[in-house]
This record gives C-alpha cells, structure tokens and sequence, in this order.
C-alpha cells in the first residue's frame, strides 16, 4: 500500500452576480452539475473554503463577485489527445487546429489534459489566453490571443460579432430546402445532466440564437453542411440542427439520448453505446473556418482547418 498522499488542486470559483444569496449546495450545483445530494454535502464539509474565512455550510449564502475555493484530490484523468497544429501566428494571437477530445478548461474529470494546460506547458510565460470556447468533441480552428491587451481586443470582436465562424456538419438526412436559416431561441433545459440546451417555445423565455446551413454534399443518408452560427449560444448549432429533423452524426445528447449520454460519461464507450453513437466516437462538427479582425490592423484574417482524417474516413464508409 503506497504511503504517498494524494495530489491535491485548488480550484477557483468565482460567483457570477446573477448567483448572488444563492444556497452554497444550489450554486455548487449549479456551477459543476451532475452531483448528488450526498456528494455536494460532502465536497462542502471537506473541500470548501470562503475567502473571507466565514463558516462553511450547505444553507450558506454566497456572494455574486465573491472566490469560492475549492480544494480536492487530483482526478484519474482519461487520456485524450495533447497534440495541435499551429494554423496560422503572429506576436498578437495564436490560430490552432483542436483536435476532438482535447477539453478546454477544467472541468470536473479534467485538470492537465486540457488545452489551457497544453498551452502552459508548450508557451510558458506568455499569458496565452482563449477566445472562445469549441465543445470537447468538435475540432477545429481555435483561436488564442497573446497577452492581455490582443485578447480584450479579441474577446469584444466576438462580442460585437465580428467575427465570422464556419463549421462542417455531417447530419443525419438531407436538408429540404437545400439552403436555410433556423431563426429559434434557445433555453437550458431541466434535464438530469443540466448540460442539454433546447428550442424555447412560444412563452417560455430563450436567447435569440440564428444559424444558417448549406448543403455542399450528399450521401445516401446523409448530408454535409457548411453552417454558419450568427450568434453564439451553447450548443447552437446542434440543438438547431437536431431541431429541424437533421441531428450531427454521432451527437451523444441530441441524437442520441441523455441517458446514453451519461452512460458514456459514467462509464466509457461500449459497442453497444458506438452502435447508438451512429458508430462514430464523436460528434461530428468541424470548425472549419475563423475570420477575424487583426488586434493591432484590424484588417480581417481567414484560418482553415480541413476535415480531420477520423471524419473523412467515416464518410467514405457512407
């Protein structure tokens, strides 16, 4: 029995305002999602500190603004792939090929496989910041600004919608018309994974989410869009996608079930589950194209990220 002690991380995490005088177990909740009752409790009695050093408990309020710290024992991260291709760089920004199953940030199962972690290891000292956020399973351009000054520039391009996104998406049927445009806000749902986002119906309150397709190429079954987000809500482009009849190959949420979907989470991929993943182990949506404004000229720069090998190897199967 190994006499060594665990590795412990420490976490920050910051109450957006719209939390504020939330119950510390809500906001927990909230902010990392699928825990149980039990495992809340038990985060909160050993791994909680306040910054401002006041009591710890379930019913304690917390404050918008405030750093909650959080303090726990390293996960067993899965493997996932830690390597990128450099598209296009210069002394203000860093335009990078993800490849799918690298995760951003940290989350609940990943501290150093992630693509902030990456980029510490491989540009130490150089206040590397990302832009914008790609799900785990969607390749493609990344964009990441080199200090402070070029991402504020950046991250307000993106805000005031300056930026011009194109992906890649192999769907399920082919699009009638061949040409269009889903015009439907969007809402989380209150779903078991707290992660699913849907179309809000009439009266129910929902972001303004737009997003244009195109079919650019036809399979038996299938279809591959070139689609465009006009703006960017979580998991825009498939919740619209799935909404009009067409859900993204392999989606574990929206073409699949939630059910499935945290089966996979909880325990990995099985043949039975890549059966109802359409056989494919990710999703598949590429981001394909990036323009945006240069932080110092402005002038617009385009970045392309061809279709990975696992997706055009897929298709040729079709």
């Amino acid at each position: 029995m190994s006499d060594e002690q665990p590795e412990i991380i420490s976490l920050r995490l910051r109450v957006p305002p719209e939390c504020d005088r939330w119950r510390l177990d809500h906001f927990l909740k909230h902010r990392i999602g699928r825990l149980s009752r039990t495992k809340i409790v038990s985060i909160i009695e050993r791994q909680i500190r306040f910054s401002d050093g006041r009591r710890v408990r379930a019913s304690s309020g917390v404050r918008g603004g405030e750093t909650i710290m959080l303090n726990r024992p390293a996960p067993q991260e899965p493997e996932v792939p830690r390597d990128f291709a450099v598209l296009a760089e210069d002394d203000t920004f860093l335009a990078i090929d993800k490849p799918s199953g690298l995760p951003i940030h940290t989350t609940a199962k990943f501290w150093r496989n992630t693509l902030v972690a990456v980029l510490r290891e491989r540009y130490p000292d150089q206040g590397l910041q990302v832009c914008h956020r790609l799900d785990r399973e969607t390749s493609g351009v990344l964009l990441v600004a080199r200090g402070r000054e070029a991402s504020s520039i950046l991250k307000r391009a993106f805000a005031r919608r300056a930026v011009s996104k194109t992906y890649l998406a192999l769907v399920h049927g082919v699009p009638s018309p061949a040409e269009g445009t889903v015009d439907s806000p969007v809402h989380l749902l209150d779903s078991p994974t707290h992660l699913m986002m849907g179309v809000a119906e009439a009266g129910q309150d929902g972001l303004p989410a737009l997003t244009h397709y195109r079919v650019i190429q036809t399979f038996e079954r299938n279809a591959l869009l070139a689609v465009t987000p006009h703006t960017g809500r979580q998991h825009q482009i498939r919740v619209h996608l799935a909404s009009i009849g067409h859900p993204i190959v392999g989606d574990k949420l929206y073409r699949a079930s939630e059910k499935q979907f945290m089966a996979y989470c909880d325990g990995g991929m099985t043949p039975e589950l890549l059966d109802a993943f359409d056989g494919l182990p990710r999703h598949a949506l590429h981001a394909h194209r990036l323009t945006f404004p240069h932080p110092i000229t402005g002038a617009p720069i385009t970045v392309e990220s061809p279709l990975p090998p696992d997706l055009v190897t897929y298709m040729q199967g079709l």
